[in-house]
């Protein structure tokens, strides 16, 4: 019976402590594809060191209908970098995970108006996320667009 008892306990042990584990590291729930809220777009968020980036990998228009040719960065206020193609575009920068489901002190680049926001991101459910973008230390002067995640 003493054996059925140590036995018994040794499970009971092994269950207590596999509930401890540590479990998936939830900065990484950030990590996949993202369609933007227009539906237009759609953004590969990836893990680089401790920091989290965004690359445009797909794009509903790709080329400029006038010329038949890939869309490129041309309202970028640097002249050297107008020629450069939007698609595969790392347009989120520099995100850190901050707890609870929330990256924040990045940038998101705007091919749009060749501008560059502030950004923050909050996972409302592991299908929907939340970016707020806003002029450099403003948060109140900004825009909550919400994406959704690619299967």
């Amino acid at each position: 019976m003493n054996a059925y008892r140590l036995t018994a306990l040794v499970l009971m042990l092994l269950l207590t402590l596999s509930a401890y584990a540590p479990q998936s590291d939830d900065a990484d729930l950030l990590v996949g594809k993202w369609l933007s809220s227009r539906k237009k777009n759609q953004v590969q968020i990836y893990k680089q060191g401790n920091k989290y980036y965004g690359r445009l990998v797909w794009m509903a228009e790709p080329t400029d209908p006038a010329t038949n040719k890939p869309k490129l960065d041309s309202q970028n206020p640097d002249e050297k970098l107008r020629n450069r193609p939007l698609l595969n575009l790392v347009m989120v920068t520099n995100l850190s995970y901050k707890g609870n489901n929330v990256w924040s002190d990045g940038q998101i680049y705007n091919p749009e108006d060749g501008k560059t926001y502030s950004c923050d991101l909050t996972l409302k459910d592991p299908n929907s996320l939340d970016l707020h973008g806003y002029i450099m230390g403003i948060p109140f002067l900004g825009k909550t667009k919400t994406w959704t995640r690619v299967k």
